[in-house]
């Protein structure tokens, strides 16, 4: 089963495979750091679950559920 990073929960790590978006929020998404073997654990939502907000390369970034559903991970190991 794919896995997405929408789908972790609060508090779950993984690393990401790869990115399933095209143009410019592809370009940005990775221009920021989000690119395959990055680990991202997911902190928080807001209450009606969207945006999320993740942690990776020590910073944390805000991302619409939308962009999220179209990033594929792996979880990670504890």
């Amino acid at each position: 089963m794919e896995l997405t990073l929408e789908k972790l929960k609060d508090g779950e790590r993984g690393v990401v495979e790869r990115l399933t978006l095209t143009g410019p929020t592809k370009r940005r998404l990775i221009e920021m750091g989000i690119t395959p073997g990055t680990e991202v654990r997911v902190l928080k939502r807001a209450p009606l679950g969207d945006p999320i907000e993740i942690y990776l390369r020590r910073y944390t970034l805000t991302l619409r559920a939308e962009d999220a559903h179209n990033i594929y991970v792996r979880r990670a190991e504890a």
